[in-house]
């Protein structure tokens, strides 16, 4: 974005009239990976919008992360209301459910295309968490010819996946409970570094997905990210407040009792993951690699600032 396509941008972005500072905010005390408390280093003060947020490096692991952060309560709000006009303001053009349905079918057929011979059946039912309007989920029910379930906080986007025939559960994905269901194949696109508790999502859809099935998750890949931008200020931004890298994403799943089958990154730097459940206990990272990687990156980042870029 160049400076005069970013002054409009933060012209639209303060005709929103939404005052980040003044929201209720919650300061995270341990790392949501490793656990680590006082382990984290400051990196950035503010996001791509202009809005104070702080982005913190946990030096032991090298998660990023927002702290403090708005509250649980504080992102329902901002889900609701601010942030489809917050992205629309950001690029200059419309972008809202009906939108965001033309967008993700190419999204949605190339993710079936990719999944297809990679799973070990042909799954019989589907859990898309954060599906938003099920697009994707749609999808995959009909590639697949399986049942569909679709769970978002947004409860006017799960009318238009109601309206398809799918089965919708309102919420976010770190309260749901779904008993003793489990499914063939989860998927979580493009939503895990809007968690609030990314281990405990991930756990728990490690729980859900039936024995023999597969799960899919994509990141958004900080360290790619950063190498495009050339600026972790444009990089940071408020409605994610986690950022993973390829390791750290490893260790996740890794923590969870998920297994990499295979990986793939696409243009827009998503890095996607097909998972198995794991045969054994949960298996410890290597956690000084992590905290090498984490070195590395901070020495990077530190370049690059020295440099100019």
């Amino acid at each position: 974005m160049d400076p005069v396509q970013r002054s409009t941008a933060a012209e639209r972005i303060a005709a929103l009239a939404y005052d980040y500072g003044a929201q209720a905010k919650e300061r995270l005390t341990r790392c949501n990976l490793c656990g680590a408390s006082g382990h984290s280093v400051e990196v950035a003060r503010r996001d791509r919008y202009g809005y104070p947020a702080t982005f913190l490096l946990c030096g032991r692991c090298g998660l990023g992360y927002l702290s403090p952060r708005l509250s649980a309560a504080g992102y329902a709000d901002f889900y609701s209301r601010v942030y489809r006009p917050l992205v629309s303001a950001y690029h200059g053009r419309r972008i809202d459910a009906e939108t965001v349905q033309l967008e993700q079918h190419a999204y949605a057929h190339d993710l079936a295309a990719f999944l297809a011979p990679l799973l070990p059946s042909s799954p019989r039912t589907v859990l898309d968490v954060g599906g938003s309007t099920g697009v994707v989920a749609g999808v995959l029910e009909a590639r697949f010819r399986a049942r569909a379930t679709v769970l978002d906080p947004a409860r006017e986007e799960l009318a238009v996946a109601r309206a398809a025939g799918m089965e919708t559960v309102a919420g976010f994905a770190e309260d749901f409970d779904p008993g003793e269901r489990s499914w063939d194949l989860v998927v979580l696109c493009q939503t895990v570094d809007h968690l609030l508790d990314v281990r405990g999502t991930l756990a728990a859809l490690r729980r859900i997905t039936a024995g023999g099935g597969r799960a899919f998750v994509d990141i958004l890949d900080v360290d790619v990210v950063l190498r495009r931008t050339g600026s972790i200020e444009r990089t940071v931004k408020i409605d994610h407040p986690y950022y993973l890298s390829r390791t750290t994403a490893a260790a996740f799943f890794a923590l969870v009792g998920y297994t990499i089958v295979t990986e793939r990154l696409t243009d827009d730097g998503h890095r996607g993951f097909v998972l198995a459940p794991g045969t054994s206990a949960s298996a410890e990272p290597d956690w000084p690699a992590l905290e090498a990687d984490a070195d590395r990156f901070l020495e990077s980042l530190c370049s690059s600032r020295a440099a100019g870029t």
